[in-house]
């Protein structure tokens, strides 16, 4: 079979010693995307008059409103006559999986360590993956130019991480670049100002390997990554591990965890990432990163092969979800009135196209079929789920998270997260007093100037509903991060909430009058002129039980009392909760209701008479 190339599909193509593949590896805001950002400025990616926007890698709407990356991406530059393929990864511990299974396509890493920071629970985690995969590490210092940069400490740090983590010899005298992401400049030594990112690129060329791979042999390629685009359908993305894959082959799709799957597809578009962009090519050699459509049925996982040579390549495994919610057909009063989606059948197809694209989700059908479980690795991985699902449109109600959890040697074990918080001097007594309720251990502290970093084991069900809590207690001043540790036997009851809930007593609309009365029982969530119903939550109680109010409730005006005689109702402003504070709050008995303009907050029994009667059945258990 001929294929026509082209002069340019010539110029493209570059020999496999001149190939190197690398993904960025960090803590969430250590800076990562907007080093990529400076690299494809250098490596020449725009023109010199070229507008340009910070953050470019971040091209999701969550991501540059939340300032972080969800989403692993691919992206290319030149130095000299080299072709550095860059994979910018998620920082958030919830979006691991991503890291995971990108790393198959890399043959080394830049570990980015913040100059004040240093290394942080997601830092241990991405470092172990690549380490055990045997990538080879460049640590990159980053942010030198902060006032309260402390570079010695911060080396010292990451030198005890790997040998905290057995890296082997070669991996230990890994190269240390001093970087400033945002001036876009790097150096050899702590003292000495760059001027470039020279330093940089030439220590990737010189340190990464290029890939390794015949390619005279038959083809083999291991799918890590799945794109999405209406017109095309799939694109799988992944390393071609040998051979050369052309426009038009002819393919086997296998799998190593599966033997008896064996599909025939043909590649008919090939794309390669060049800056920001992907250009159409008619054929890549072993050790390149491509894209590829043609193929409806292709996951994450599953090995391209010569039909006439089928060896799939085994997959890293990823790590298993730790949190579970329910995700169910909206059956509120108020349902169907703001979405666009909102049957079951809407929300398993919205599920099942999610997991094409997510392969550390979880998603198994209930007995009821308008329900289902969706177990994913953090709360920050489900409700960005949620929140992307609410912006297409898509209108259901979520159950409180819970964790799952695993049988080992016969007892029942939960998840325990490793959490480090940097919190002020003044602060941490609190904190340490609100972990040890949550049956946290405090492991370690460490003095940094003004600070301390207090490093502790918590389950992750202690950790519900905390975050809000923790910055209320530090007063916005402390920063917290947490990554799945171990699995250990359960810790006992955790009480999560020591407040109760304001419940609307029935169904219209909320009134001045209403509002002021119940407003004297605790901080309201809703203002004049909301519409409720009654079972909905409309306010957070002082005392830690639910309460029924009125805000309905109209103030009678008759001949006897005239309706200016009172004084003026002031109203203090309502609290307005985020996605994550509103799933932080949940207590057991409720659900959040999501819709593309709301987020309610109800009991799942809405009938108060009903609600009365089972609380009096379960204290009546209790008592014996």
């Amino acid at each position: 079979m001929l294929f026509h190339v082209t002069k340019g599909d010539i110029l493209n193509m570059v020999s496999q010693e001149k190939i190197r593949n690398i993904a960025i590896i960090a803590h969430v805001d250590h800076g990562k995307t907007t080093l990529v950002d400076e690299l494809l400025k250098q490596g020449g990616i725009y023109r010199e008059n070229q507008a340009t926007q910070d953050r470019v890698m971040d091209s999701g709407d969550l991501e540059r409103e939340r300032g972080i990356t969800i989403l692993a991406k691919n992206t290319s530059v030149h130095y000299k006559d080299y072709k550095i393929n860059i994979v910018d990864t998620p920082g958030h511990a919830d979006f691991g999986g991503e890291v995971e299974r990108i790393l198959k396509m890399v043959n080394g890493v830049i570990l980015l360590v913040d100059a004040a920071e240093g290394p942080m629970p997601q830092t241990r985690f991405v470092l172990q993956k690549a380490l055990e995969l045997g990538h080879k590490v460049i640590v990159a210092v980053n942010k030198i130019d902060k006032p309260d940069a402390r570079i010695e400490e911060v080396m010292e740090e990451v030198l005890e991480l790997l040998l905290d983590l057995d890296a082997t010899d070669e991996q230990f005298n890994s190269p240390t670049v001093f970087c400033s992401g945002r001036q876009g400049t790097a150096s050899y030594g702590p003292d000495v100002v760059g001027t470039d990112l020279v330093p940089l690129f030439e220590t990737i060329v010189n340190y990464i390997p290029a890939p390794e791979g015949e390619v005279d042999a038959p083809l083999q390629m291991l799918v890590s990554s799945i794109d999405y685009n209406e017109y095309v359908g799939r694109i799988a993305v992944g390393r071609v591990e040998r051979g050369t894959i052309k426009v038009n082959q002819e393919v086997t799709i296998c799998d190593f965890h599966n033997p008896d799957i064996k599909q025939k597809g043909k590649v008919v578009a090939l794309y390669e990432f060049d800056g920001l962009g992907k250009n159409p090519i008619q054929q890549a050699s072993a050790g390149e990163i491509v894209a590829l459509s043609g193929m409806a049925d292709i996951t994450i996982g599953r090995t391209l092969c010569a039909p006439d040579c089928i060896e799939p390549l085994p997959f890293v495994k990823i790590s298993d979800p730790t949190i579970e919610m329910t995700f169910a057909v909206n059956d509120s009063p108020f349902a169907g009135k703001e979405g666009k989606y909102v049957t079951s059948r809407n929300l398993r197809d919205r599920l099942e196209k999610e997991l094409m694209k997510d392969v550390s989700l979880h998603v198994t059908e209930q007995d009821n079929t308008d329900a289902f479980n969706v177990a994913g690795r953090g709360e920050m991985h489900l409700s960005i789920l949620m929140e992307t699902m609410r912006r297409e449109g898509y209108e259901f109600s979520v159950s409180p998270p819970r964790v799952l959890t695993k049988v080992i040697d016969g007892k029942v074990c939960e998840p325990i997260e490793r959490m480090v918080a940097d919190v002020p001097e003044d602060c941490m007594g609190s904190v340490i007093e609100k972990i040890g309720r949550r049956k946290g251990d405090l492991l370690g502290m460490t003095p940094m100037g003004s600070r301390y970093r207090l490093e502790f084991l918590v389950p992750s069900r202690g950790l519900f509903g905390y975050r809000s809590e923790f910055l209320t207690d530090t007063k916005g001043e402390g920063i917290m991060s947490s990554v799945l540790d171990s699995y250990a036997p359960m810790k006992g009851e955790i009480e999560r909430r020591l407040v109760g809930s304001l419940i609307a007593h029935e169904s219209g609309e909320a009134v001045t009058y209403g509002l002021g009365a119940a407003q004297e029982r605790g901080a309201m969530l809703i203002g004049p002129g909301t519409p409720v119903y009654a079972g909905m939550v409309v306010g957070i109680c002082s005392r830690n039980e639910d309460m029924t109010v009125n805000v309905c409730k109209r103030k009678q005006l008759t001949n006897m009392r005239a309706s200016g005689s009172d004084e003026a109702i002031r109203l203090v402003p309502p609290r307005i909760m985020s996605l994550e504070q509103c799933l932080e709050f949940l207590a057991d008995d409720e659900l959040l209701e999501c819709t593309p303009k709301s987020l309610r907050i109800r009991k799942r029994e809405l009938d108060h008479g009903i609600r009365m009667r089972n609380l009096m059945k379960k204290r009546a258990q209790e008592n014996g």
